[in-house]
């Protein structure tokens, strides 16, 4: 893997950036990194596209930045990259709170997404109870350490079969959110509760999109990724068994086939051919 950084709006960003082609953003969720994205890098680069995975603001080996953070400041980063590695359109793929990035770049500058993949997330807003819930913890992982976070994640993370079956993987991801700073990860909650509800902007995305839900998620149900294929016209959707929240690395299999099925359709390349179908037609929107 080709790892990279960069000093882009004040501060370093580290990222992968491997293969050629079309390129394909890879936004990781909340409390994770882009190390999330290992199950899918070799197998989109195999079928023609160059694979570029930050570590946002605030997470993994990019730079902590003090002080109030959003999901526009989030999205300004990623868009000084594509202006660094000279992308100009990208396939964008936003698990979770990377779909909130995903949400904002459509809405603020669609014309650098040539497609949209939604991961297990959502387009409302918190909650006044959610929101606060996301302060109460902001303050408690300043004041406790990372692992406030890590221990109450792990449990909404995986499907409840995936702990037992695959501790490996759970200690992994575990290890990953208490690597977090813990301002990264403070600023993360804040940015996330004060979002906005983008509901109303979903039947005006006019680029192709695929929504991926879990069956076993309890972060983010799948009336979620329904909701968003209903509203998004045109918007596929596949709802994959036996997996909780991070479905990309829980049945990696289904996921890869899900999302090279769409990528074939939206953006082929003349290496993808050989991509597999999804078997998702039990459960299905527009397509997949």
């Amino acid at each position: 893997m080709a790892i990279r950084h960069a000093v882009l709006n004040g501060i370093t960003l580290v990222f992968d950036d491997v293969g050629s082609g079309p390129a394909v953003m890879l936004i990781h969720g909340f409390p994770l990194n882009r190390h999330m994205w290992r199950s899918q890098a070799a197998i989109l680069v195999a079928a023609g596209y160059r694979v570029v995975a930050p570590d946002l603001r605030g997470f993994g080996d990019s730079d902590v930045t003090e002080g109030p953070c959003t999901i526009g400041l989030l999205a300004d980063d990623l868009v000084e990259l594509l202006d660094y590695l000279e992308i100009e359109q990208a396939v964008v793929v936003g698990m979770s709170m990377g779909g909130y990035l995903l949400f904002n770049l459509l809405e603020r500058f669609p014309q650098r997404v040539a497609a949209a993949v939604f991961v297990v997330t959502r387009a409302v807003a918190d909650d006044a109870a959610g929101r606060a819930g996301r302060r109460q913890l902001a303050d408690e992982v300043v004041k406790f350490g990372p692992q406030v976070v890590a221990d109450r994640f792990q449990e909404l993370l995986f499907a409840p079969t995936t702990v037992t079956e695959r501790p490996r993987l759970a200690e992994e991801v575990y290890g990953w959110m208490v690597s977090t700073a813990s301002s990264g990860l403070a600023a993360g909650l804040l940015a996330m509760g004060q979002r906005s509800d983008v509901s109303a902007m979903l039947p005006a995305i006019a680029v192709p999109a695929l929504s991926i839900g879990a069956d076993q998620d309890r972060a983010c149900p799948v009336e979620h990724p329904r909701m968003i294929a209903d509203r998004i016209p045109g918007c596929q959707l596949c709802i994959i068994p036996a997996a909780g929240h991070m479905v990309n690395l829980e049945q990696p299999g289904d996921f890869n086939n899900a999302l090279l099925a769409f990528l074939r359709q939206a953006v082929p390349t003349p290496h993808n051919q050989t991509a597999l179908a999804c078997d998702c037609s039990s459960d299905h929107t527009g397509g997949i």
